[in-house]
């Protein structure tokens, strides 16, 4: 545990919007991450669901271990678990509106199954305890530069020996890679990455694919996969932007003509920013060696 404050206020700017407005774009899970299109024809839920069995498929998980998932959202990943893995599981989100959703899910959930289950308004900078493993899901972007050491000392010492973490990260390329692809950016595409950082989501930082493997090795952990799914996350990010565009009239009745302009403008601009290769998307298997 870290004498850190979580960033409570920065996290809840965006993701307590407001969730029927959410729930207008999203899938019936509420997942609010990068799907993963396994099959050419998948809807975009199955899709979501086959992103969360790739990335608890990643962990070696065993019946009754305890998986801590850092971001939990929604809840749909530590849901899923329970019922398919028979893990018992701690959810860690600064959203109040997620934590007020999912915790008597994840209660429910455990009284059906006889496992354990919570749900904390809490960040890991204020978690105390050991787990078995860890799943962060679209968390890691809003952890900032300056925590990604104490973040991979977190995360190694609450795990065993045979320990396993999951991260699944979107992540920028510097301008070596812009120049080694011949790919273009131009002012209109920096102007868009401010956009997002100061109207969508404040705080947040995109790390470059280094300073995950290297904060994570220099720790003690070993990379032993990393599985980029830039293009999915564009599928994904199209999937979202038809869905509000079908419920415009209802998404301006919630939020105002304004947020759904400034959503539009995300979800659209950020499809494009993936297939540009400006942005990718990452899951990187950490293992205690």
């Amino acid at each position: 545990m870290t004498t850190e404050t979580p960033f409570f206020e920065d996290v809840q700017a965006h993701y307590d919007l407001n969730d029927d407005f959410f729930a207008l774009f999203l899938d019936e899970s509420r997942t609010y991450s990068c799907a993963y299109f396994k099959e050419d024809d998948y809807t975009l839920n199955q899709a979501q669901l086959a992103k969360i069995d790739l990335s608890l498929g990643k962990l070696n998980l065993e019946p009754g271990m305890t998986l801590l998932d850092v971001g939990c959202g929604w809840g749909a990943t530590i849901l899923r678990a329970m019922e398919n893995y028979g893990v018992n599981v701690i959810g860690l989100t600064l959203s109040e509106n997620q934590h007020a959703h999912v915790k008597g899910l994840v209660e429910k959930k455990a009284a059906e199954t006889g496992l354990k289950g919570e749900v904390r308004l809490q960040g890991w900078e204020e978690f105390d305890g050991k787990i078995d493993r860890i799943v962060s899901i679209g968390a890691f972007e809003h952890f900032r530069f300056e925590r990604y050491d104490q973040f991979f000392n977190f995360a190694y010492n609450a795990l065993p020996d045979d320990g396993r973490m999951l991260l699944h990260t979107i992540i920028a390329y510097g301008l070596s890679h812009h120049h080694e692809t011949g790919n273009k950016i131009g002012k209109d595409d920096f102007q868009f990455l401010r956009f997002i950082a100061t109207e969508i989501f404040p705080g947040g930082q995109l790390p470059l694919p280094k300073q995950v493997t290297d904060g994570a090795t220099k720790v003690g952990f070993e990379i032993e996969r990393i599985q980029p799914l830039q293009l999915h996350y564009a599928r994904t990010l199209d999937a979202w932007s038809k869905n509000l565009g079908e419920h415009r009239d209802e998404a301006i009745a919630l939020c105002g003509r304004a947020n759904y302009n400034t959503y539009v403008k995300y979800l659209s601009g950020c499809a494009a920013a993936f297939r540009k290769d400006m942005i990718d998307v990452m899951q990187f298997t950490c293992v205690k060696g």
